[in-house]
């Protein structure tokens, strides 16, 4: 009998005594668990082929690189799913981080179990979607491939971006709520003042408009969600 293998997860975290929790926490339900104590851990560990995460959990506040400067050159080369974790909580500190590529954002400290539920959420997410082509105007989705482009030119996406692009174009011209796109793209319920969506969306509008002047345009239809535009 052909059994699947486990998903791995990275967390970096400075807090050596939560890493050891955390992980084995993980490790009771089923997860291959690897730790690093700093950004330069782990991006080395991003970088080993043979035990490249499928997932990472990383703390903001960590000596030397933090977490926010490890996720900014992590995002130049690695599209994995990224849960960054925050004892400071700001508001800023969550918006930051989902500016520069996070899927998601806990505050510390966080119940493990709230932890879980998010990881399997993002690990949901890389399930294989259909196959086909969605076209709306000049934008072209893969969603076989998780590829998207406009006028040719490929876009580099976060899982999220992608499955919030995808969310919008099949639905193109229509209001979509932000609690439907925060289960199609972050796996999860909305939950209360949460602008996870909106920064994800001011993302894709920023890499839309540098792709292409005539690309599709994400509209806001105040306190409702946003809608997927062709021209004028």
């Amino acid at each position: 009998m052909q059994t699947s293998t486990p998903s791995r997860i990275l967390i970096a975290d400075d807090d050596r005594e939560l890493c050891r929790l955390l992980a084995d926490y993980l490790q009771r339900e089923g997860f291959v668990v690897d730790v690093a104590h700093d950004g330069a851990g782990a991006l080395a560990q991003l970088r080993n082929a043979a035990g490249r995460p499928d997932l990472l959990i990383l703390d903001v506040m960590m000596p030397g690189r933090d977490g926010l400067d490890t996720l900014r050159e992590l995002r130049l080369q690695h599209r994995l799913p990224v849960i960054m974790l925050s004892a400071r909580g700001e508001p800023v500190d969550r918006v930051i981080g989902l500016e520069l590529g996070a899927d998601d954002y806990l505050s510390k400290p966080c119940l493990p179990r709230e932890l879980l539920a998010r990881v399997r959420a993002q690990l949901r997410r890389q399930a294989p979607l259909q196959s086909g082509t969605v076209q709306v105007g000049n934008l072209q989705l893969l969603p076989g491939e998780r590829r998207a482009r406009v006028a040719e030119q490929e876009l580099s996406l976060t899982g999220a971006e992608f499955l919030l692009l995808l969310g919008l174009a099949q639905r193109a011209g229509e209001l979509v709520d932000k609690a439907a796109l925060t289960r199609q793209a972050l796996g999860r319920e909305l939950e209360r003042f949460d602008r996870s969506i909106d920064v994800h969306v001011s993302r894709l509008r920023h890499k839309l408009a540098e792709a292409s002047a005539e690309a599709p345009r994400i509209e806001s239809v105040r306190g409702s969600g946003y809608v997927l535009v062709v021209g004028a």
